[in-house]
C-alpha cells in the first residue's frame, strides 16, 4: 500500500527530536553534582540521571536521594524524614520520630545540635551525606513535593563510578 506522505528525512528527524524532548521534560533527566556535599556516596561533577516520573506516581521514601529546586538552583540531597515524622540531632546522630537512624553512607557525626522539627504535609526533610559540609533543610527548611524535581537513580560518569543509586 502506498502512503499518501512518505516519511522525509525531517520529519523523522522531527520526531525523533520531540521523543526526546517529551523524556527529558516528563520523565528523566540529566544532572550534574555539584560539590561536595553528598560525598561518599556522589561526588561533585558526576553526571547522574534524574527520574523525574517517579514522585508522579509515588512519594519518596527514606534513604532517597532527590534533586529538588531551592532559590533557582537544582540541589541534591537524601531524604531523612517525610510527612508526619519528627527530626532532630543530638551528639553527633541524626534521630527520626526518636529513633537514630543507621547511616552507613556518611563518614563522621553531625556537628551542631537541631531541635525536634516536624515534617509537615506535602514536604520533606533533606540532608547532605557530608553532614558537615551541606546546605540542606537544616538551614532552608522543609522541602515542599512541588519543589522536587525528581530521584537521583543512576551515576552515569565517569564511568569507572557508574553505578544504580537504588537499592
Amino acid at each position: 500500500m502506498r502512503r499518501l506522505f512518505p516519511p522525509s528525512g525531517f520529519s523523522i528527524l522531527l520526531a525523533l527530536t520531540l521523543v526526546v524532548v517529551f523524556i527529558r521534560l516528563f520523565l528523566f533527566s540529566p544532572y550534574t553534582v555539584h560539590g561536595e556535599s553528598m560525598s561518599p556516596s556522589l561526588k561533585g561533577e558526576e553526571r547522574i540521571i534524574v527520574n523525574k516520573l517517579k514522585y508522579r506516581i509515588d512519594p519518596p521514601d527514606y534513604g532517597e536521594i532527590v534533586v529538588f529546586q531551592s532559590e533557582g538552583k537544582n540541589l541534591i540531597k537524601r531524604v531523612i524524614g517525610l510527612p508526619g515524622d519528627v527530626i532532630h540531632i543530638e551528639n553527633g546522630y541524626v534521630f527520626r520520630n526518636g529513633k537514630r537512624l543507621e547511616e552507613p553512607y556518611i563518614n563522621e557525626k553531625v556537628q551542631g545540635f537541631l531541635q525536634q522539627t516536624e515534617v509537615i504535609k506535602d514536604h520533606v526533610f533533606v540532608l547532605g551525606d557530608n553532614r558537615n559540609n551541606s546546605l540542606d533543610s537544616r538551614q532552608i527548611g522543609l522541602i515542599p513535593m512541588d519543589r522536587v524535581v525528581g530521584r537521583a537513580d543512576f551515576i552515569l560518569f565517569p564511568f569507572e563510578e557508574m553505578d544504580i543509586l537504588i537499592r
